[in-house]
């Protein structure tokens, strides 16, 4: 395993600090939010009394904080690295969903922080050492290609037909809305972000990155894409407890953890037999089998 450079190390160190601070101001955004809620229409509502109540704007402030230390993080490390690390604000949110308020975890919930904790020290055990970039131009040049482009458009589109179509209709009884909003806003998010916290790195060093124009168009997507999340992120909490809001993180994380080694382990039987070590074929892998065998399983669950 190859040491860790001093760049991942500091990237390393912004997005620890920047899960904490973000998932500290769930909770305190959450307990605005119920305040908010007593004594006017909710966020889910439509209503924006929330912005009168200190504890949300101290929640803001908070998250303002973490998502500073956050955008340096990509300015130093690669989003591989950073990224994944956000999930470690799940736990920091459960801590203080217990003592702030008064929610219990239970299994799963203790379960999906044990996996965040474990994925986040494996991919920090093997973060790779990023490219060097010498121009936020590199980066356009990477966005503006015909996949990335295809892939942009069609999360536009589908971020359009939801906030015009579905959140007016079922938003207030299907959460899966304003996490689709958010989700697919925060992927577009993740790749302006990194350009930007690219562009000031360079320029602190004597490379000024904003005389280019390249890099007003990544900050203004950043700041549309951020300002969408932070509107549907306040719809979403308003309807949840501290405690649903993290199980239901720590349940993504779960799930995307089992798809990870389903993929990574679908060849080892394969691998085994190739190299002599047993004659299992392809169809008595030890984690796929064959249709007939799975349709006989699905049938009887």
């Amino acid at each position: 395993m190859e040491e860790m450079s001093p760049d991942n190390i500091h990237g390393l160190i912004l997005a620890v600090s920047s899960s904490i601070f973000i998932g500290s101001s769930f909770i305190i955004k959450k307990k605005g939010l119920k305040k908010a809620g007593v004594s006017g229409p909710r966020a889910g509502e439509g209503g924006y009394g929330y912005l009168c109540e200190p504890w949300w704007w101290a929640g803001m402030i908070t998250m303002i904080v973490g998502e500073i230390a956050n955008f340096a993080a990509y300015a130093f490390a690669p989003a591989i690295l950073v990224t994944p690390l956000g999930a470690l604000s799940i736990i920091f949110s459960s801590v203080l969903a217990h003592f702030i308020l008064q929610e219990k975890l239970h299994m799963f919930g203790i379960l999906g922080c044990v996996l965040c904790v474990v994925g986040s020290t494996t991919i920090v055990l093997h973060a790779p050492h990023e490219q060097d970039i010498e121009s936020v131009k590199q980066v356009w040049y990477l966005a503006t290609e015909p996949g990335f482009l295809a892939y942009s458009a069609v999360v536009i589109v589908v971020v359009l037909a939801l906030i015009f179509y579905y959140e007016p209709r079922y938003g207030k009884t299907h959460m899966i809305v304003y996490v689709g909003i958010c989700s697919l806003m925060g992927s577009l998010t993740v790749m302006s972000v990194k350009a930007v916290a690219i562009a000031i790195k360079l320029t602190f060093s004597g490379m000024n990155q904003f005389k280019y124009f390249h890099a007003w168009i990544f900050i203004i997507v950043v700041t549309i894409c951020c300002l969408l999340q932070i509107n549907y992120l306040n719809k979403d909490w308003a309807s949840q407890s501290g405690l649903q809001i993290a199980t239901e993180l720590c349940g993504f994380v779960t799930i995307l953890s089992g798809t990870f080694l389903l993929h990574k382990t679908k060849d080892m039987g394969n691998s085994a037999s190739i190299r002599g070590a047993t004659s299992q074929s392809p169809r008595e892998t030890p984690v796929f089998i064959n249709s007939g065998s799975t349709r006989s399983s699905n049938s009887n669950l």
